[in-house]
């Protein structure tokens, strides 16, 4: 439906992220929706919160409980079983710089290979070479991209890209803030913030016709 958009907030640290990213696509695409894959850090949110870790770090029955949680949500998703990457959470800073760096069109596919190395096959997303290995994979001038996304102008755009975040109000991910600026978060309510962009983008068409 013309009009219609969704904002999508990720952090490559974030195992739910993970679940929304690999579910997102085909899911906006059917309900006619535009997106726009917005990666940040979660750090200086959770920083800004008074948290000095992660929530399921300062809570360890919730962190335990988590990853019982992702094994049956990624089977739900018919995605492969769900790994704990280590060290946990990841340093995610380079790829979130690689990230922002990619245009909108690549920057989807990319996203995806970092979640799954991440979280489908245990792999340490804060290594270069990792980093390398799948931009490589997806065809790009690997070494030239990273030298570009550790640019300083490139890490402001990060900076900005996490300040908007906390701006919009954005807590924790995966995070969908939908034009009209209703926020949704969580992997389990995906479905619901492409259904309000839709019924949104269709209310604003109809007011102004």
């Amino acid at each position: 439906m013309s009009g219609a958009s969704l904002d999508f907030f990720y952090e490559f640290a974030s195992p739910y992220s993970y679940l929304a990213a690999m579910r997102i696509a085909p899911l906006a695409e059917g309900a006619g929706v535009e997106l726009r894959w917005r990666p940040f850090l979660l750090g200086p949110i959770f920083r800004a919160q008074g948290y000095a870790a992660s929530p399921g770090e300062v809570f360890p029955l919730k962190g335990a409980h988590m990853w019982r949680d992702l094994a049956r949500l990624a089977k739900i998703a018919h995605l492969p079983p769900v790994t704990r990457p280590e060290p946990f959470p990841p340093n995610a800073v380079l790829a979130a710089r690689v990230a922002v760096w990619l245009d909108d069109a690549s920057r989807p596919a990319f996203s995806r290979a970092v979640f799954a190395a991440a979280f489908a096959q245990g792999r340490d997303i804060a290594a270069r070479e990792t980093i390398r290995e799948l931009l490589a994979g997806l065809g790009h001038f690997c070494d030239d991209i990273i030298a570009e996304a550790e640019a300083p102008a490139n890490k402001e755009r990060l900076r900005a890209e996490t300040e908007a975040a906390g701006r919009l109000g954005i807590f924790g991910a995966p995070s969908f803030v939908t034009r009209d600026g209703e926020l949704f978060w969580g992997n389990d309510r995906l479905e619901m913030a492409l259904d309000h962009a839709r019924t949104a983008a269709a209310a604003t068409t109809r007011a102004s016709a």
